[in-house]
């Protein structure tokens, strides 16, 4: 053992077997190569597997968009993509105004559950419900969305604040 530290980034061996190989090319030594390079050998294939026939196969460079569908199908990935591109494109599918005054919060089995400002604009959008389950399926994908739900805002809850009871409540004062 040495008393020298240990170097740990070995710049200083890297250095001295520069150094060797620098003086030995110098005075005409000529190291020996470590080990000899080898062609790989390339496997033997029947003649039928090598042709390539009049129609495209696998083998052939396929298209980025083919791909990425495939690489979507295989991941499972389609309701996910659907959905990033109905919140994007919400203003565009159900109109400005319409997109003001709603959101779409919630997607699960087909059902849209889109959340409106006020129940007067829920009841507007439920006319054209059918029209949107259309527009929304044409652009998505087939069978996509299969119904809309919208929902107006929520009704104060009695259970806390300055008008909640403790026990049982007000039940007495309806029967």
């Amino acid at each position: 053992m040495s008393d020298e530290p240990h170097d740990p980034t070995g710049l200083d061996l890297a250095s001295e077997i520069a150094r060797a190989a620098v003086e030995s090319a110098a005075y005409g030594v000529v190291l020996p190569d470590p080990a000899p390079q080898r062609q790989p050998r390339r496997p033997r294939r029947p003649m039928e597997q090598q042709r390539s026939g009049a129609h495209p196969d696998d083998r052939d460079p396929q298209l980025v968009g083919d791909v990425l569908d495939s690489v979507i199908k295989q991941r499972g990935w389609q309701r996910r993509i659907s959905l990033s591109t109905l919140l994007r494109r919400w203003p565009e599918l159900v109109g400005e105004a319409n997109a003001e005054h709603s959101t779409p919060v919630d997607y699960t089995d087909g059902v849209l559950i889109v959340d409106c400002d006020s129940t007067a604009w829920a009841s507007a959008m439920r006319y054209s419900a059918s029209q949107l389950v259309a527009r929304l399926n044409r652009s998505l994908g087939d069978r996509t969305v299969l119904r809309v739900d919208f929902r107006g805002p929520k009704p104060p809850s009695w259970k806390r604040g300055p008008r909640s009871v403790g026990g049982r409540g007000p039940r007495d004062t309806y029967g």
